[in-house]
């Protein structure tokens, strides 16, 4: 299915942004099933490869079109976030207008970036335009919580801290520049798998200073505080996909690399670097070196 030209030049856009997870701990299991978590999050900031971009055209029936590089990856559209999230908008605003969306889809799936709930965030936004929602509409965060752990945090995609299983959010964080690369190593991680091979820490994980980033513009500081927060789950995640090893060191043997991590549940790892150029040039010599993983630049924040 694709867009009429008329819808088309009617519709509305929203870029949705990777989520980078800059440290991650687990705090244990609930009851539920359920992990707490506490995590630094940051999104992709540019870098036509580092976001989807979300189409909207209100007006009809309710419908995805999913176009792009990794379209093929993205599964069902019956299944996929876009269309839950609207639903569960449509759910709590029954005078929401919906209408036709259209994914062009380049983030890679089940990769740690969060890509299905930015791009579930992303259509919030576009519902919310098209019909007159304020942002701050509870009915809006309702909703994004009903459509998965990510969204809340990916509905306005700006650095926070995320607590809880994602319900719990700080308000937004200024960050020092934080120019970065994202690797690929093309493999998919599923999440459940990986949480199941999380083993619990002999002692209890140190809480984030969340104070740390609200006073520090430094970038060496921050970088030097933020190597003190890992990625609870890279081991479990490196057992499964022993490629995330080859990525981290890939990246750490990169000249002006100061941090190398996994993101999320993985596969994707995450580079930082003092400045644009220095993460230009480690982009351009990832890619020659390794030319079958995904490989972004962009930057942080």
């Amino acid at each position: 299915m694709s867009l009429p030209a008329s819808l088309a030049e009617s519709s509305l856009v929203e870029d949705a942004p990777a989520k980078v997870n800059l440290t991650l701990r687990v705090l244990g299991r609930r009851a539920d099933g359920y992990h707490e978590l506490e995590s630094l999050v940051a999104f992709a900031k540019n870098g036509e490869k580092s976001h989807d971009q979300l189409s909207f055209a209100p007006g009809g029936e309710l419908a995805l079109v999913v176009s792009g590089p990794r379209a093929t990856q993205a599964g069902e559209a019956a299944d996929n976030l876009v269309l839950k999230a609207a639903r569960a908008l449509k759910a709590r605003i029954s005078s929401a207008a919906l209408g036709v969306f259209h994914l062009d889809k380049m983030l890679p799936v089940a990769a740690g970036l969060g890509g299905g709930s930015a791009d579930a965030g992303a259509a919030l936004r576009l519902i919310a335009r098209a019909n007159g929602i304020a942002g701050d509409d509870p009915r809006l965060h309702e909703a994004a919580r009903a459509t998965g752990a990510d969204v809340p945090v990916c509905l306005d995609p700006r650095p926070r801290l995320m607590r809880g299983v994602g319900e719990k959010l700080s308000g937004p964080l200024a960050l020092p520049p934080l120019p970065a690369v994202l690797v690929n190593p093309g493999v998919a991680l599923a999440t459940k798998l990986v949480f199941a091979g999380w083993v619990p820490a002999a002692e209890a994980p140190v809480a984030f200073d969340l104070s740390v980033v609200e006073q520090e513009t430094s970038q060496d500081r921050f970088l030097q505080y933020l190597a003190t927060q890992p990625n609870d789950l890279e081991d479990a995640a490196i057992t499964l996909a022993p490629a995330i090893a080859d990525v981290l060191a890939a990246l750490r043997a990169l000249p002006g690399c100061r941090l190398a991590r996994m993101s999320g549940s993985g596969a994707t790892c995450f580079g930082l670097f003092a400045s644009a150029a220095a993460a230009s040039a480690a982009a351009e010599d990832m890619q020659t070196k390794h030319s079958g993983w995904w490989i972004a630049e962009t930057a942080l924040g």
